[in-house]
C-alpha cells in the first residue's frame, strides 16, 4: 500500500487522532499520512498503552487495526466504551473479512477499510469520525448547559415547566398543583427567562431535550 503524503483537504479540520497498530513500518506511514493532512497524531503498537495514556481522553478519532498481536479490535473497542473513552473508531484491517466489518459497524465504527486502501479513502474517513466527534462534543455541552439552567429553576418553576411540556393548559397545571393561573403564568414566565427561550415551543422544546415528560404531583 502506498501512502504517499498530499496536501491536507481543505474540508479537514486538524485533531488529534490516536493509531494504534503492531505493524511498525505501517503505524509510521499512517501518521505521516495523518500529520501531513495537518492532524496531531500519537500511535502505539499495544493497545493497552493507549487506553492508559492521557490522549486517549483527549483525540477525536482512534484508527485501530481489528487484528493486533494478542488482541481484537473489536474487543479493544468494547473496552474502550468501558473506560468511558468515547471517541469515533476507524477500524482497519488486512483480511476481507465482512462478518468482522459488519460486527464492526453494528458496533458504532465510522468505518472499516482493507488494506490496501486509498489515502485518501482514509482521510475522508477520519474527516468523518472528527466531524462526528466535534458533534458530540456540541451536543454534550448544548445538555451540559440545559440541564445547568433547568437546575436554576424553583421546584415550584420545575412543576409548570413539566407542565408545559406535557401539553397542559395553564388551567390543569394551575389544578394539579392548586395554585392561581395567574400564578402559573407567573412561574412560566420565570421559567422561559432562566431557561434563556422567548417562545413557550421553545421551553417545550427544551424540556424534550431534557426528557422532562413526567407530569407533576398533585398537591
Amino acid at each position: 500500500m502506498s501512502l504517499a503524503t498530499s496536501p491536507a483537504d481543505d474540508h479537514a479540520s486538524p485533531a488529534l487522532i490516536l493509531v494504534i497498530d503492531d505493524d511498525n513500518v505501517l503505524r509510521q506511514a499512517l501518521s505521516s499520512l495523518l500529520r501531513s493532512a495537518g492532524h496531531t497524531v500519537e500511535a502505539f503498537a499495544n493497545p493497552l498503552e493507549m487506553l492508559s495514556h492521557p490522549a486517549a481522553r483527549t483525540a477525536a478519532c482512534v484508527i485501530l487495526d481489528i487484528r493486533l498481536q494478542g488482541f481484537n479490535g473489536l474487543d479493544v473497542y468494547a473496552q474502550m466504551a468501558r473506560s468511558g473513552m468515547d471517541v469515533p473508531v476507524v477500524f482497519i484491517t488486512g483480511y476481507g473479512d465482512i462478518p468482522m466489518s459488519v460486527r464492526a459497524m453494528k458496533a458504532g465504527a465510522v468505518d472499516f477499510l482493507a488494506k490496501p486502501f486509498r489515502h485518501q479513502d482514509l482521510l475522508d474517513s477520519v474527516g468523518q469520525a472528527v466531524s462526528r466527534h466535534r458533534k458530540g462534543m456540541e451536543k454534550r455541552g448544548h445538555l451540559a448547559d440545559l440541564d445547568a439552567r433547568l437546575n436554576s429553576l424553583t421546584p415550584r418553576e420545575r412543576q409548570v415547566m413539566i407542565g408545559v411540556v406535557d401539553g397542559l393548559l395553564n388551567k390543569q397545571i394551575a389544578g394539579n398543583l392548586a395554585i392561581s393561573e395567574v400564578t402559573v403564568k407567573m412561574h412560566r414566565a420565570a421559567a422561559m427567562r432562566k431557561m434563556c427561550v422567548k417562545r413557550v415551543a421553545d421551553l417545550i422544546k427544551a424540556g424534550q431535550t431534557l426528557k422532562l415528560s413526567q407530569a407533576p404531583a398533585r398537591f
